[in-house]
């Protein structure tokens, strides 16, 4: 069984193969050939949290698992299966795993969601999230200007320098959110707030928002206003949502959730966009992607030689 380093996850799954990947494993999962189970969590008397979620795809399924604790961090983890046998193939630092495959999952979205011809984005959010959500947009769209507001001005302007510096491309720090959405063709929320933090009036008309910073249905960043007036609003999985997506949560009531496409069913179906009107991805992280991006990587380090029968090391 293998053992897998942040840096292989890193070497290993480039951004645009981690978004076609996701692709066929959302195609597959749209077919009734793929698993997703939901998010799980085990709460401690000391704040700490155990999550799970699992899924399975192809030849293989896995558990993420990750613990969090307000005053001391989170630590991630995911072991890989096979699946005809059960037999446990890999573990993983999964940190990583979950960035890159949260920004995949936005990137195939915005594929689809966001007309071709976009060139401006604005990040709400500086941390390492947003990276890999900035990553991702550049990988489907030939953008030309980016800029990003955080709370923190030094944070978000050593984003804008590391960013630029990466990406070859001038970002932008706004001194406020309102400057940084104002005119953006695609915006993504990536933050930790317990309310919105755009405001209707701010955000164009045919504007494309990837919102994947919470996962809790008592905090969303995106207003009841702008879900309710969305052309078209996609969920990553509907039973996920349903239960933690407080962006969807709190602004739905139950003929509002029938508003709501899933990923899997606008995936192989081309670009589909919302008539000129405002469309909405709302992500809350899925087993499957896990799965999928593991699955992908344990490939890829058999196929460059990886002794893949070698014990687990330490």
């Amino acid at each position: 069984m293998l053992l897998f380093k942040e840096s292989d996850v890193r070497r290993l799954l480039p951004m645009k193969q981690c978004i076609n990947v996701l692709g066929s494993a959302f195609l597959a999962y749209g077919r009734g050939e793929a698993q997703n189970q939901p998010r799980r969590r085990l709460v401690l008397p000391t704040g700490s949290v155990l999550h799970q979620l699992a899924g399975a795809c192809g030849n293989y399924f896995g558990i993420k698992y990750y613990s969090t604790n307000p005053r001391h961090g989170y630590h991630f983890l995911f072991t890989l299966f096979d699946a005809p046998t059960g037999q446990p193939l890999a573990i993983f630092e999964a940190n990583y795993l979950g960035q890159i495959r949260t920004g995949a999952a936005s990137g195939l979205a915005t594929s689809l969601m966001a007309p071709p011809g976009v060139t401006s984005l604005a990040i709400i959010g500086s941390g390492f999230q947003a990276e890999s959500q900035l990553a991702a947009m550049l990988a489907v769209r030939k953008l030309t200007s980016v800029r990003v507001w955080s709370r923190s001005e030094a944070n978000r302007k050593r984003f804008a320098d590391e960013m630029s510096l990466l990406h070859g491309l001038p970002v932008e720090a706004a001194r406020s959110a309102h400057e940084a959405v104002d005119g953006a063709d695609i915006i993504v929320t990536a933050t930790w707030a317990a309310e919105p933090v755009l405001e209707p009036e701010w955000v164009k008309e045919t504007a494309h928002i990837n919102a994947m910073g919470s996962n809790n249905p008592k905090r969303r960043e995106i207003p009841a206003d702008l879900i309710e007036r969305a052309g078209l609003l996609v969920a990553d999985s509907l039973e996920q949502c349903r239960v933690e997506a407080g962006d969807l949560v709190l602004a739905l009531n139950e003929a509002g959730w029938s508003r709501v496409v899933e990923l899997k069913d606008i995936v192989g179906r081309g670009e589909i966009h919302g008539a000129g009107r405002r469309t909405i991805f709302k992500s809350v992280g899925l087993g499957l992607e896990d799965v999928a991006a593991a699955a992908f990587v344990y490939e890829a380090a058999r196929q460059q030689g990886f002794d893949v029968t070698a014990p687990l090391l330490a």
